[in-house]
């Protein structure tokens, strides 16, 4: 165990007081080749906790932060909580798996590079339409957003992209997020570029589950990938992305 990830894990455990279980060691295998790159064979659903991906072919990097941001959150998930999670596999889908909808949380990385197929488009209205909760990732500026929005709208047209406050249940739904001001990790942070938070009802419907949440000019998934490395980010922030995505799981599976 690395001496940054004891760091990390003390540190969380202090602010929720929480047991530190077994860490779990990480597997193996044969591997899958993509478009853009290798993946690791998909694991048989068997109940527990897997934090599916999403693949997409039209250019960017569906892969960034893969696999290691996944298998530190879901070690993390294990020892902290009382989530059953897959600590040594990772699954890969394209929105258009009929797979997919076995997994109700999703993870969608870099979509200001994501134009998705009217395939893809569908599968994805279907996840949402079925109660799937899908978290996007690593994306940042005017021109990014523009790109996002325009794939978003293909499968869901109608959807209101509204800002999330501190106050919201998904900030609260394990750890209390006390900040949303969180830097983006790196050179842009350190130049003054802070997260912003974004949400899409179901419905539309302020009053309904939040069916997506976004994280613009943000990379949570990259301070996590690093966590446990000795090329980790700053001890806070670091600490701060684990507690968002760990609340963003369990207001996924929740809800």
């Amino acid at each position: 165990m690395a001496p940054r990830r004891l760091i990390v894990i003390a540190t969380v455990l202090l602010v929720v007081g929480l047991p530190l279980a077994a860490a779990a060691q990480r597997g193996g295998g044969f591997g899958r080749w993509f478009g853009r790159g290798w993946v690791m064979p998909n694991a048989e659903y068997d109940g527990r906790f897997i934090l599916a991906r999403v693949r997409y072919l039209s250019g960017g990097s569906w892969r960034a932060d893969y696999p290691d941001m996944e298998r530190n959150l879901t070690e993390m998930l294990q020892e902290l909580t009382s989530i059953r999670a897959n600590v040594t596999e990772t699954n890969v889908y394209t929105l258009d798996d009929p797979d997919l909808l076995k997994y109700p949380v999703i993870y969608l990385t870099e979509p200001g590079y994501w134009y998705p197929t009217p395939e893809e488009a569908q599968g994805l209205r279907n996840f949402i339409d079925k109660g799937g909760f899908i978290i996007f990732d690593d994306f940042h500026f005017p021109n990014e957003w523009a790109v996002f929005e325009y794939g978003l709208r293909q499968a869901w047209p109608e959807a209101k992209i509204v800002p999330l406050e501190r106050d919201h249940p998904i900030f609260n739904s394990f750890f209390r997020i006390d900040t949303l001001r969180v830097p983006y990790p790196g050179w842009l942070g350190e130049q003054g570029l802070y997260g912003e938070f974004y949400g899409i009802y179901q419905d539309n419907d302020p009053s309904k589950r939040l069916a997506a949440v976004i994280n613009y000019n943000m990379d949570l998934g990259d301070y996590v990938e690093w966590a446990q490395s000795g090329r980790a980010y700053a001890f806070e922030p670091t600490n701060e992305a684990y507690k968002f995505m760990i609340n963003y799981v369990i207001y996924g599976l929740s809800r």
